[in-house]
């Protein structure tokens, strides 16, 4: 029996996929435990139906994160800081930090773990900090950090 999966199976397939599978399996787990739908003209459409949104969805979210990338080369974020021997903070400037401000000054919520540069910002001088907004896009949003007085 051809069926299509609703959601991934262990050594059977990955979700929306179309496998064969015996009757008995079919029938007695999958369509039971609703892990498939039996391959009629109806749930092809649907499931074809389902693939496009997801397309379309996928270039939506990658167009606004290209957007946002160009929103990110403008800014630059101010921090100061106490600073001691060598220019060196005392402490460091956060991910959290960084994503708090830029929410609070630029109203842009990014996640910090989209972040791609972890080090430390323990230093005098500006950063560009790299994030990954969306697969195969990277935005850069330059930091600045100057001593308190």
């Amino acid at each position: 029996m051809e069926v299509i999966l609703l959601q991934d199976v262990k050594n059977v397939g990955k979700k929306n996929q179309t496998v064969k599978v015996s009757d008995g399996y079919a029938n007695n787990f999958l369509l039971k435990n609703k892990l498939a739908v039996p391959v009629s003209k109806k749930s092809v459409e649907i499931l074809e139906n389902q693939k496009e949104n997801a397309r379309i969805a996928e270039e939506n979210a990658k167009k606004e994160a290209q957007q946002l990338a160009e929103t990110l080369k403008g800014i630059t974020l101010e921090f100061t800081a106490k600073v001691g021997k060598d220019s060196k903070l005392f402490g460091s400037i956060s991910l959290k930090q960084v994503e708090e401000e830029l929410k609070a000054k630029h109203n842009i919520t990014i996640d910090k773990r989209k972040f791609i540069d972890k080090g430390p910002l323990d230093m005098l001088g500006i950063y560009a900090l790299k994030i990954e907004l969306h697969k195969g896009v990277v935005g850069v949003i330059k930091i600045h950090i100057s001593e308190r007085n």
